[in-house]
């Protein structure tokens, strides 16, 4: 972690809070082709992550690029609309920057989605995939280098960092609305790159059941913080080696929009039951 990192993060919650003294309670970060969701939000403030000094800027389609303050039912929610990502160049650090606001600015509870491919047998695409545990070895770790002790413990236990409660939760909002929800291991790879089919081959040696180029890091430092964390894995397409077809972006975002109902109200009926 660079040293002067929470110099850099404490100017990012003053931008902010000149903006807008809103608190949530939970965080949410919605993954490629979803950012659709904010339209369920009561709004009560935007800001634009070019109108905070210093912010990393997103530059992947899908990835509009902006906060969104307000209500998910009665619960005050911040939601990331876009996120960025280690492969677009950015720092360790910054790629963690905005997760790490968020809980500074209030959120108890960091909701991650991400689009992601299917490794498991039983997944295609426009499966739901419930996070119940991560593998983290193939991304840098977002807390390498000196501690920051007002952040988190030099060591945090990452032992259950997908919250029991939390994945309970989903599960029961799940089942009161007729949604089939998988569960597994999400893994992250640094990308842009799609794996390769030997690596898929690896991944699924190693107990991954859905691969992506997001998400881990983020529950990483979320977790440092001391935030409790959730995730949802859309599963927009088959890894490379059990598709017959090429991969593409394109096919992300199109099976993000196919699902994007379902997906929305699980988020929306997950949030609502978040104690």
């Amino acid at each position: 972690m660079n040293t002067n990192f929470y110099d850099k993060l404490e100017s990012c919650v003053k931008a902010v809070r000149e903006k807008t003294d809103f608190v949530p309670k939970v965080a949410l970060i919605l993954g490629s082709g979803l950012g659709n969701y904010a339209r369920n939000i009561k709004i009560e403030k935007e800001i634009s992550y070019t109108e905070i000094p210093g912010f990393p800027v997103s530059t992947v389609p899908g990835h509009e690029g902006k906060f969104i303050f307000g209500y998910v039912g009665d619960v005050p929610v911040v939601c990331m609309k876009g996120r960025v990502h280690y492969y677009e160049g950015y720092d360790i650090t910054d790629v963690v920057l905005p997760v790490r606001l968020m809980v500074q600015l209030g959120a108890q509870i960091v909701f991650l989605t991400n689009a992601a491919g299917g490794i498991k047998h039983d997944l295609s695409a426009g499966s739901l995939m419930l996070i119940t545990d991560q593998i983290s070895v193939f991304a840098p770790n977002p807390l390498i280098g000196p501690n920051d002790d007002r952040l988190g413990v030099r060591f945090p236990d990452m032992s259950d960092v997908y919250k029991p409660e939390l994945q309970h939760a989903i599960k029961k909002a799940a089942m009161d609305n007729d949604i089939e929800l998988h569960e597994g291991v999400y893994a992250q790879c640094t990308g842009p790159s799609f794996e390769s089919p030997a690596e898929i081959r690896m991944l699924r040696t190693l107990g991954a059941d859905a691969v992506g180029m997001s998400t881990v890091v983020e529950a990483i430092a979320a977790t440092h913080m001391g935030a409790r964390v959730c995730g949802v894995s859309c599963i927009s397409n088959l890894a490379a080696g059990i598709s017959p077809n090429p991969l593409c972006h394109e096919e992300v975002q199109e099976a993000a929009d196919k699902v994007a109902p379902m997906f929305e109200k699980l988020v929306t009926e997950s949030i609502k039951m978040f104690d």
